[in-house]
């Protein structure tokens, strides 16, 4: 049974706005930058749907606006539908990142709901390059054919780029984007975490974008809070343990933040980026 926790401030507690939720490590794809290193094999972590449930209503009531469904590929979870409804039903806005690999004809109706966003990540609008960089055949035709399904449905529909081969077709995959209806497109270039990190790179918060814990947070597979998904080597806590509202108030959090070098003016990434899934936040969203 999952225990409310009382609200604390008109405020979202630490400034917290959008709360990436890392629901799975598993995913259909193994792209070759990804920050969790998902694939077909990984599992869904330490995290149980009650534990999810409990987070998303702690988010709810600690003034978070936005819960994001990331991964790994979120719905290849389970109970990934009844999290997104939870997330509704308590007025907070849902995205769901997935990499549109495979689209179950029944999950239209709730991807066209008021409150959900879909978001996904495209390479290229060469498919063969798509491909190498997804490390799946086919991969760019199936997630073209369902962003062109989802905008044809009316969904509300954002993408990430990221910049990761050399001469990669970034500008030519904004523009077919643009073509089918996607106009909130973001790029990054890729980043030293997961399956980018160079021969014995060691994990720094350098290499963030200066937008960790400052209006966001994320929760890792196994329970780790951390400052996004990026800084997932500096976690904070783990909320199977201790509840979103202490570990976000607590003393490590407040380190950690002071921790993250400030981001260059106008410099944010609006996705976080580098990982399968990039996931596109509010708090660096331009407006």
């Amino acid at each position: 049974m999952t225990t409310l926790i009382e609200p604390t401030a008109a405020s979202p507690l630490a400034g917290i706005q959008s709360l990436e939720l890392e629901i799975t490590g598993k995913c259909q794809l193994t792209c070759i930058h990804c920050l969790s290193e998902s694939s077909p094999q990984a599992s869904h972590g330490d995290m149980t749907s009650e534990n999810w449930r409990t987070v998303i209503i702690d988010a709810a009531t600690l003034g978070v606006r936005t819960v994001q469904l990331i991964g790994g590929e979120p719905t290849v979870h389970p109970q990934w539908r009844e999290f997104a409804e939870l997330g509704l039903s308590l007025g907070l806005h849902v995205e769901v990142y997935s990499n549109l690999f495979n689209v179950n004809p029944a999950w239209w109706d709730l991807f066209k709901r008021d409150g959900i966003t879909l978001g996904t990540s495209y390479y290229s609008d060469d498919p063969e390059e798509h491909d190498r960089i997804t490390g799946k055949a086919g991969s760019y035709v199936r997630t073209r054919c369902n962003i062109r399904e989802a905008v044809n449905r009316g969904v509300t529909v954002r993408a990430g780029i990221v910049d990761i081969l050399p001469g990669q077709h970034v500008a030519e995959a904004r523009a077919e984007l643009e073509s089918m209806g996607v106009h909130r497109v973001n790029t990054d270039r890729v980043r030293s975490v997961g399956r980018a990190a160079l021969p014995g790179w060691k994990p720094t918060l350098d290499e963030m974008c200066g937008r960790c814990t400052r209006g966001r947070a994320a929760i890792l597979p196994n329970g780790d809070l951390a400052g996004c998904v990026l800084s997932r080597d500096f976690p904070v806590g783990n909320v199977r343990e201790t509840r979103l509202s202490d570990l976000l108030g607590g003393d490590s959090w407040v380190q950690l933040a002071a921790s993250v070098p400030l981001p260059v003016q106008n410099a944010c990434p609006p996705d976080d980026s580098d990982d399968c899934d990039p996931a596109n936040t509010p708090s660096c969203d331009p407006q």
